[in-house]
């Protein structure tokens, strides 16, 4: 399933669509320590963080990953949106609980 589907299926609000929306999404990984992230995400899977400041974007790209979704409403700071775009880097935001959209992702992409 691609990160444009995703988005739709999981109902999700888009902060930052400068990038790559058609990516195929191989799975999830759900942290807020960025050195954990970093060691342990898979590239083309999708971030859930809490965490809304620039790191974030960096990470992402590191990792080669399909996108970040940002939990429990949590807004992405002006700074961040502005280094995402210049990244080409998605960020997406869901009301729902880092648990909630953990599971409903595992259920759409399966467990990698």
């Amino acid at each position: 399933m691609n990160l444009k589907d995703l988005a739709k299926r999981l109902a999700l609000d888009v902060f930052q669509s400068r990038g790559d929306f058609e990516v195929a999404v191989t799975g999830g990984y759900t942290g807020d320590l960025l050195s954990d992230v970093m060691g342990n995400a898979k590239e083309h899977s999708v971030w859930i963080t809490c965490q809304t400041h620039e790191n974030i974007v960096a990470v992402a790209r590191l990792k080669n990953l399909a996108g970040i979704i940002l939990v429990n409403g949590r807004k992405p700071e002006d700074s961040t949106l502005g280094k995402a775009r210049d990244e080409g880097v998605i960020i997406l935001g869901t009301p729902e609980s880092a648990f909630a959209i953990s599971g409903a992702l595992a259920g759409l992409v399966g467990k990698k």
